[in-house]
């Protein structure tokens, strides 16, 4: 009881989270996507999945020794950073992608900004977008499901005319229960929704931005698309679900204002469908994201409500 009665000067904290509590959330809501990437892509998502969650830790706890700081390796945040990349990775990628891809996101874009927090963009969305600009031929060669590992097209390639003229769509059905090629993460977009609907329970994310990030993809596809076929496949094949729950709402590089994620999440939808539409490469998720993860502290800065008897 005299715990409850103590007074202090504000800010005032209303939560009992931690870091890892919140880590951990992610990780149980990613669960499903990753149980269902080793069903459909075997050993070579174990694989990946492994070495990316491995190589994650190990970068970090190399890099804060070497930086002299606090070893915070069991905050868990480097496992979500591994199992992150892991899912942008596809499954027919030699060993050694997620090795450089973790250590690039750990050292690079999270550590020599000072560490969780400070990182200016999302690590695991900077990897993939380095692997894929320094290794594009591995970094796009897509497998079909199973055992044989056929190569295989994405449906956004083939509804971007990427695949040649006898390629032919997947079932709705294949695409929402993830049984396609693509990334790791990426095929499952019903078991990445059950995921977030666990966060949003949890309020460790709020709607703003997933909700702004893929109904904008929804309006815009229906708009300019060929119909509500053609959104319906935009909806829930590529990265858009995995996105839009788990990396556009990276509490470090994402806005804090209630306006500024509204504004966020309409951007990455709007880059996203002008990329796919218009740009040379079928998925634009990535670079959506990283693009508004760049201008979230402007967002910040122009929507930051007034204080109460704030005066010029």
């Amino acid at each position: 009881m005299e715990n409850k009665l103590l007074a202090s000067s504000s800010p005032h904290l209303r939560s009992d989270e931690t870091i890892s509590r919140v880590m951990l959330d992610v990780l149980i809501a990613l669960l499903p996507a990753t149980l269902a990437s080793v069903y459909f892509f075997r050993f070579n998502a174990i694989k990946l999945i492994v070495l990316a969650v491995a190589s994650a830790i190990v970068a970090e706890i190399i890099c804060q020794k070497a930086m002299k700081r606090p070893v915070t390796v069991k905050d868990l945040s480097a496992v979500v950073t591994g199992l992150l990349l892991a899912f942008n990775i596809p499954a027919s990628a030699p060993w050694w992608i997620p090795v450089i891809g973790s250590a690039f996101a750990i050292v690079v874009v999270k550590q020599l900004f000072g560490g969780l927090g400070h990182n200016f963009m999302n690590p695991a969305l900077a990897a993939r977008a380095m692997l894929l600009a320094s290794w594009p031929v591995i970094m796009t060669n897509w497998v079909s499901p199973g055992a044989d590992a056929v190569s295989t097209a994405t449906p956004l390639a083939i509804m971007a005319g990427d695949a040649g003229s006898d390629a032919i769509l997947p079932s709705l059905t294949d695409v929402f229960f993830g049984n396609i090629g693509g990334c790791l993460g990426e095929t499952s977009a019903a078991l990445l929704i059950l995921g977030g609907i666990y966060l949003l329970y949890r309020r460790v994310i709020n709607w703003r931005i997933p909700f702004m990030y893929i109904g904008t993809v929804a309006v815009l596809t229906l708009v300019f698309g060929l119909g509500f076929t053609d959104m319906t496949y935009h909806l829930f094949t590529g990265g858009l679900m995995l996105g839009a729950f788990y990396m556009a709402t990276d509490y470090s590089s994402s806005p804090v204002t209630p306006l500024g994620q509204i504004i966020f999440g309409v951007g990455c939808g709007i880059i996203t469908v002008a990329i796919r539409l218009k740009g040379g490469y079928p998925e634009g998720v990535s670079y959506s994201i990283i693009l508004m993860n760049l201008v979230a502290p402007l967002l910040d800065k122009y929507t930051r409500p007034k204080v109460f008897g704030e005066v010029k």
